[in-house]
This record gives structure tokens, sequence and C-alpha cells, in this order.
């Protein structure tokens, strides 16, 4: 009966093994004290907790850049030197779940508290700061910062990155504390020509008449190192229908306990709502690679509440509460499990706007 009160926040998060360093979904509980987490079976967490950290002496990590194909990691290293790898879905998610832990963790220390805060909205830059410097390590090839294809409107653009991956590098390499200096610093990089926007959502951005919002902390604004400028434009003939799909805006995303259709078992899915196309896709997030395990167009679908006492229809294993079920235009039903009625209420509303 540790979480019997003080619960400062509960939710889905990825945890790395210690012995075998694979990637598992957990329900994580954050006490005053210590982190708590359990195993989730059949859509349910397991009592009693299968682990615990304690947040004495902890130090936190985020972002921490330490995988390459996770960027949505903290690391929490306890005052016994255990290092802990927590992945969350979206990067608001992440800062937001850090901001909750080194509160608890300085719970005790006001003076702390209040000096992270005046971190937080700190907009101090290094008088003696160098571009080129930060443009050379951004280049490495073995610390500097990811460049992917991205996809925005149908247009492909090679060796780009987000605006949130340029934060999220330039906070991990100490050339900033804060997101507010990492936007302002990259904002400096971009009028001096070292970056630009590619894609509409950056490019409008640039056109404000203001500094500090013409560069965007957002994970669908594109950038790329002025000096490669390239881009290709597919036509519609030739573009991969998985490409179109996931070309949409993204609307909503989070973790959610989804039943398989075959085995009819329960498992946690990374849900993904994009418009323009509308669909909703599901990524398995103990595995690295970003693509999705299935998904399907919400043109013409229904969805609704299921009831929550005793087990509906169609609902296979003593799973209860907090239930809803979509229904696409080819008759296929999805039975999927929110952490809460509120979670439940806004994930319905969002899907029914695109439907």
């Amino acid at each position: 009966m540790e979480e019997a009160s003080g619960v400062l926040r509960k939710g889905f998060l990825v945890k790395r093994g210690h012995i075998v360093h694979n990637w598992k979904v957990r329900w994580f509980v954050l006490l005053q004290d210590k982190l708590l987490y359990y195993k989730i079976e059949g859509g349910r967490k397991e009592p009693p907790p299968k682990g615990r950290i304690l947040l004495d002496g902890c130090t936190i990590t985020c972002p921490c850049l330490e995988y390459e194909n996770r960027p949505l990691v903290i690391k929490l290293k306890t005052k016994t030197n255990t290092e802990y790898f927590l992945e969350s879905c979206s990067r608001e998610e992440r800062d937001s779940w850090a901001l909750d832990i080194t509160g608890a963790i300085h719970a005790g220390h006001p003076v702390q508290v209040q000096h992270l805060h005046r971190m937080k909205n700190s907009f101090k830059l290094p008088s003696n700061i160098s571009l080129n410097h930060i443009v050379d390590k951004m280049h490495d090839n073995s610390c500097g910062i990811k460049m992917t294809p991205n996809v925005e409107q149908g247009n492909t653009y090679k060796e780009t990155f987000t605006g949130s991956a340029v934060v999220d590098w330039l906070i991990s390499n100490n050339f900033s504390a804060s997101r507010l200096e990492a936007v302002t610093l990259a904002s400096m990089l971009m009028e001096e020509n070292f970056i630009r926007p590619i894609g509409a959502r950056s490019t409008e951005a640039m056109r404000s008449g203001n500094l500090a919002e013409q560069f965007l902390d957002d994970s669908t604004a594109l950038y790329l190192f002025a000096e490669s400028y390239k881009k290709k434009t597919n036509s519609k003939e030739d573009m991969h229908l998985s490409i179109l799909e996931l070309s949409g805006t993204i609307v909503k995303q989070g973790y959610l306990v989804k039943q398989g259709h075959k085995r009819k078992n329960w498992k946690v899915r990374r849900f993904v709502l994009r418009s323009e196309p509308a669909f909703l896709h599901y990524y398995d997030p103990t595995k690295e690679e970003n693509r999705p395990v299935g998904g399907f167009s919400l043109r013409s679908c229904l969805v609704s509440a299921l009831e929550d006492n005793g087990v509906p229809t169609g609902v296979k294993g003593n799973v209860q509460g907090n239930l809803f079920k979509i229904i696409t235009k080819n008759d296929i039903h999805y039975y999927i499990k929110a952490s809460s009625k509120a979670e439940r209420t806004q994930w319905i509303e969002a899907i029914k706007r695109l439907t």
C-alpha cells in the first residue's frame, strides 16, 4: 500500500531493463520520495510494484540523447549510481514528467525548487558563445544531430531535423540551460544562416517579425543545414500509401491499452492521431524502429464509450472501466482502454472531430 496517499503523478512509461537491455512498458506512480513501477498484464497493473526508484540523492538528465532512436528518454541516476532509462510518448509528456520528478527530488529543499523554476524561465546566453563551434559539433558524426528524411504535405525532405530535436540537442550538449535559451540560440543560428527552415510550417514561422517566435520548438517543424538544401517532391502517383498516411498533422498522441485482433490479449501501444489525412496509427513502444504496427483511416468510423459496469460484449478477459470502441468503415472493431474517464473522453472527442 505504498501509494495509498501522496501520489504526484501516474501513467505509462517505457523502461529499459537492468540485466537484459530490452524495453518494457510499465505503469509508473510518482510519490514524494520514490518512483514505483508495475508490470502490466491483461491491461491491468499487477501488484505489488515490480520495482521502486528512491529519489533521495537522484540526478536527472532530460533530454537524454544516449539512445539515437529514442529521443524521448529521461535518465535517472540514484545516489548508489544505478541508472534508469525511462521513455515517454511525446516531448511534452517527457518534459512534464521530468519537471515533476525533479520537483519530487528537491521537495525537501524549497530554495532549490525556486532555483529550478527560475532556470526554467531564464533567458541567459553565454557572452562568449561561438556559433561556428556549435555548428561544427552539430555536424559531428558521433555526437552531432541526427539527420533523417521527413515528409510534410506530400513532400519528402532529405537530411532534415525537427525543431524539438535541435532544442533537445542544444540542452543535452550544455549549450543551453533551458528550452527558452535553446530556442533563442537556434534562432541565432538561423539568423546567421547556419540552419534554415524547410517546409511550410517552419518557413511561415520564420516570416514572423518576432525573433523569439521565428524558430519552432516543435516535432513537426523541419530544418536543415543551410549548405545542404535538398528537396525532393514526390508526385501523388508514385507516393507510397504508407507515406501519405503518415504525412498528416499530429493532433494527439499517448499510451493506450489495445485488445489484439487474433490472440485477444491486451498490450500497451503508443497511439498517434493525425489529420489531413485523418488516420489513427499505433506503435509498439518497446521497439526502436519508429514504424506503426497497425492503423486505419478514420473516414466513416464510429467511436463510442463502453459501459463501465461489467465486461462489454466483444471484450476478452477481465478488463473493465475506461473502455471505448472504434468501428471502421470495413466493420473492423477495435477495443481500447484509457487510463481514466477524462482521458477516454479526450480521445473520443478528438477522434470524432476527424471522422
